[in-house]
């Protein structure tokens, strides 16, 4: 039998393929392995391999390999081995000779664990990872994708400060300690983002990434972490201890159920744009040249500015980006995922993602940076870019016109924006408030970079005025300030800025810190900058408490408030109407007739971008004011029964009639 099987083994010639379209596509879900008990049974795509063999190891980075096993060549490119006993506890690898050349090992690309550093896979019992209770881990309720308010933060920077009350600095085990307090013993920590009352968390990437090396964490070198090596594997320098990989499976776990306890959704930062590096990448050893995209001349394409693009179009690249998607969304109960430049993307692979995740739960969100750092291959009109957002079903993009219109442009940090009481920018503010969407009371043709509405509802558009990139919005404004602006007046921009953005129609985005006033020392690109740059320094609470008091009334409002968080295009349309102050640089809108099951019948709000006192002439009524001059009360600040009012400098002022 084994002679005959030596023989039918030889005879089997490797395939040869014209093209990448014609490489086979392996529909099962059943790569990398399947463990239990009795056996472990691996496959691996790899369609112009000669040969595949599996290394055991007894540990995750140390010595050699106690056994090597020959796979054989199954069904549409896998190769398949089943082992018949219990390696729970063992590490392993493939390695891929095509034709006479045998490729460097590695742990494939639908790797789920690994050791430190991500170099071998492991092989455990997921069972064994799960905290106590996980079973009954249940997503906060969530409505309408506007009733999202997002928080943007990087694990470490949320609790390495030193005064951040937290023992687990640095780690995920952070987001689940309770009772954290600063040095003035205000809550730092999960305590203030409930106190805060954001609904849902944006983590930088928590996948495996390349710049960090596990076995030497007390160098405290730090990465944003763009730099994929294993997309389904949590990273191993936010866990207690990374050889160990059980523990960053369950610590992840632990840090999700500990958000979802306190009420607020988890969004995953995700990379399928490109890896840590393409030639040798796990996805490259496996079918070399394959999973990425090329020139004409056969040269890597860079859309991603990282030295490759991953191809999605591809039937297996975008069979892995909708099995690793629906894997952190069933495993781990993440509740969301941001696409970073998802422009790189073909909208197809997109929309079948959100299929995907429809089939699991229709309210995880998606969104994701709808633009590329460069050209690519890919037609523009495949690609998932803005100006094509109105195909993505139910997929959001950030929009770059209220950010720039508001705060300056990116590209110019001195440039500055309305806010900072530049004129000339009302329609691209008012294209803002409306969601990106269609409204017969501006003129498109005054837009700052967009001419046309791009989406199809507000639930896809992200507003936000300031994220990881480029200056965050304290430097923004102070290297974009007016010769003569005071450090109050760079309070009042501030508070401004963020006003429009949370009550804009659309989904509120901020960057951690921002309630504190954070800023980065005037460093645009901290990926790699220390802690004393990157870190929230939580003293900053009680330092700038006003701030932080405004930002939470802002929230409380758009909370309470449902006009603020229309769904629709149409239910914009019709109840959000644009009031002329015929002043420049003011913009004023009402929301009208308890839309979207709103408490208050009418709603005016009027933002101030000049740096001076203004008269206005508001409509005729009984108007309860609760936001003015910097101030925001719920409870009521005064009642306006005349007309003539005067809108304080560089402020929202918002009041309603009942």
């Amino acid at each position: 039998m084994l002679l005959i099987s030596g023989v039918l083994s030889a005879c089997i010639t490797t395939p040869k393929y014209a093209s990448f379209d014609d490489y086979p596509v392996y529909e099962g879900n059943d790569l990398e392995l399947t463990y239990s008990a009795q056996s472990s049974k691996f496959r691996v795509w790899t369609p112009t391999a000669t040969k595949v063999k599996i290394l055991l190891y007894d540990n995750g980075n140390e010595g050699g390999a106690y056994k090597t096993l020959d796979m054989s060549r199954s069904e549409k490119g896998t190769w398949t081995l089943k082992v018949n006993e219990d390696l729970k506890g063992k590490f392993y690898t493939f390695q891929v000779k095509i034709e006479e050349k045998w490729l460097d090992e590695t742990p494939g690309m639908w790797v789920k664990t690994t050791g430190v550093n991500g170099k071998r896979a492991a092989i455990i019992d997921f069972a064994d990872t799960n905290p106590a209770g996980w079973e009954n881990d249940v997503r906060p309720p969530l409505k309408n994708f506007t009733d999202i308010m997002l928080y943007e933060v990087h694990v470490r920077d949320f609790s390495i400060a030193s005064n951040s009350g937290m023992k687990h600095k640095g780690k995920f085990l952070a987001f689940t300690e309770r009772g954290t307090k600063d040095s003035s013993g205000d809550a730092t920590g999960i305590d203030h983002l409930k106190e805060l009352g954001i609904t849902h968390i944006h983590l930088l990437p928590v996948f495996d990434f390349a710049s960090i090396d596990e076995t030497k964490l007390n160098e405290n070198k730090y990465n944003w972490g763009y730099d994929p090596v294993n997309y389904n594997v949590p990273e191993g320098s936010y866990s207690t201890n990374p050889y160990n990989p059980v523990t960053r499976i369950r610590e992840f776990k632990q840090m999700v159920q500990s958000l979802h306890q306190s009420g607020i959704r988890v969004i995953m930062d995700v990379v399928y744009n490109h890896t840590s590096k393409g030639k040798g990448s796990n996805l490259d050893l496996l079918a070399p040249g394959y999973f990425y995209r090329q020139n004409a001349d056969s040269t890597w394409s860079n859309a991603s500015g990282c030295g490759n693009e991953t191809a999605s179009e591809r039937a297996m690249m975008r069979k892995f980006m909708i099995e690793s998607v629906v894997y952190w969304a069933t495993e781990y109960h993440v509740d969301g995922f941001r696409f970073d430049l998802m422009g790189i993307h073909d909208i197809e692979t997109m929309n079948a993602i959100r299929a995907a995740l429809d089939k699991i739960d229709p309210t995880i969100f998606m969104y994701g940076e709808g633009w590329t750092a460069a050209g690519s291959p890919l037609a523009e009109e495949k690609r998932a870019i803005k100006k094509n957002a109105k195909q993505l079903d139910n997929i959001a993009v950030f929009s770059d016109d209220i950010r720039d219109a508001l705060k300056g442009s990116w590209m110019h940090s001195q440039i500055p924006g309305f806010v900072s009481g530049i004129d000339s920018l009302e329609e691209s503010v008012k294209f803002g408030i409306v969601g990106a969407t269609q409204h017969n009371s501006i003129d498109y043709s005054k837009l700052i970079y967009s001419k046309e509405p791009y989406v199809n509802n507000p639930t896809q558009i992200i507003n936000y005025v300031s994220c990881h990139d480029d200056m965050c919005l304290v430097d923004k404004l102070k290297e974009s300030k007016p010769a003569d602006a005071t450090d109050d007046e760079l309070v009042r921009f501030n508070k401004l800025a963020q006003t429009i953005v949370f009550t804009a129609q659309g989904v509120p985005f901020i960057y951690a810190g921002e309630e504190l006033y954070r800023n980065k020392k005037g460093i645009h690109n901290s990926y790699q900058s220390p802690d004393s740059i990157n870190q929230i320094d939580w003293n900053s609470k009680s330092s700038y408490k006003d701030i932080f008091n405004y930002y939470k009334g802002l929230i409380s409002l758009r909370k309470a408030h449902a006009a603020f968080r229309m769904p629709t295009q149409e239910m914009v349309q019709q109840h959000l109407k644009f009031v002329d102050m015929h002043t420049p640089n003011v913009v004023a809108f009402t929301l009208t007739d308890h839309v979207n099951d709103e408490v208050w019948k009418e709603i005016l709000v009027i933002y101030n971008g000049n740096r001076k006192a203004v008269p206005l002439q508001i409509p005729v009524g009984e108007w309860n004011l609760i936001c003015y001059d910097g101030q925001i009360n719920l409870s009521g600040l005064a009642v306006i029964n005349n007309p003539k009012f005067v809108a304080a400098a560089s402020s929202a002022s918002i009041m309603y009639v009942k």
